[in-house]
């Protein structure tokens, strides 16, 4: 099968590439084809061509609660994703962790994506273990 991981950076001192990076080797480790996109930087990248797609955003704001505006874009201009089984995370945060995942859900859905599973991410080695587990059928 194969898979995108799609990341959002916050600031560049982010740890979500790290975390987007080993989920990638997970899902690799299950056997399947994973291209690792900056969200921010590949603006024009198409994930028509993928069967799912991980995508995962640092919070926005001291309090969390938002999404970097770069989601919904990128998503709305990357193809047809409607249909597409997926999985939202974010890494572990102070505040608002909670309610940055349950935005970029509603972000991914509104897409018309097919939500299969969503965490807050402590560490790339938790990452890559998720990465290995995932149901993605």
């Amino acid at each position: 099968m194969r898979a995108a991981v799609v990341f959002f950076s916050g600031s560049s001192n982010d740890r979500i590439g790290d975390l987007a990076r080993a989920l990638a080797k997970g899902m690799e480790r299950q056997g399947h084809t994973v291209d690792v996109i900056d969200g921010a930087r590949d603006s024009g990248a198409r994930l028509t061509v993928h069967q799912y797609v991980a995508v995962g955003a640092s919070p926005v704001g001291t309090f969390g609660g938002k999404v970097p505006e770069a989601v919904k874009t990128f998503l709305a201009a990357a193809g047809s994703v409607a249909g597409k089984k997926c999985y939202a995370f974010i890494p572990k945060a102070t505040f608002g962790a909670a309610k940055t995942l349950a935005a970029l859900m509603k972000c991914m859905e509104g897409e018309g994506m097919f939500l299969k599973n969503s965490d807050i991410l402590r560490s790339p080695a938790e990452a890559e273990e998720i990465g290995r587990r995932l149901r993605m059928s």
